[in-house]
């Protein structure tokens, strides 16, 4: 297993749409435990492939107090949400050190594939409803913060370029 470098906003790369798994084999496989081991090292609770500049529809995530519940969408599809949405305050490991609020559906319906390339359909709500609507942003080219105020967004913008021109 690796350690994989995590792009920070505003990398240009954030904003690739992924491409779909067309094989789920030991390559995709090795791309999961090297991404669940960055994700845990981070620490998050999730991790788009999107974020470790590959772009391939995977996703990890363990929302787990003792961090042993992996979880592994492959190609993900939301296929029902909730009309009802709710506010949640979101971090990302590619924005570091930034927390701010932002209104998802309550509940979703997901297809997607594991890690053995079966199909599996999950309901839900609640912190895992909005990570797998934020891991799936990050799939589509998307990160959290661009729900935010174009206000709010320049500021992280700004700040987070000084961050890495001091790194």
């Amino acid at each position: 297993m690796a350690l994989l470098t995590i792009l920070q906003y505003p990398d240009p790369r954030l904003h690739k749409v992924a491409k779909p798994v067309t094989e789920v084999d030991d390559r995709i496989r090795q791309l999961v435990k090297d991404m669940a081991e960055t994700m845990y090292d981070a620490p998050g609770i999730g991790l788009a492939a999107t974020q470790v500049d590959v772009h391939e529809q995977v996703i990890v995530m363990d929302l787990s107090e003792t961090r042993d519940e992996l979880r592994v969408f492959i190609n993900p599809k939301i296929v029902w949400r909730s009309d009802e949405q709710k506010v949640y305050e979101e971090g990302c490991l590619s924005v570091p050190g930034i927390y701010d609020e932002v209104e998802r559906a309550d509940r979703v319906r997901v297809e997607a594939l594991n890690e053995k390339g079966e199909k599996f359909v999950i309901d839900a709500d609640d912190l895992l409803a909005v990570c797998i609507q934020h891991e799936m942003d990050h799939l589509k080219g998307r990160v959290f913060v661009e729900y935010l105020s174009p206000l709010k967004r320049n500021r992280i913008k700004a700040k987070m370029k000084k961050q890495a021109e001091r790194a």
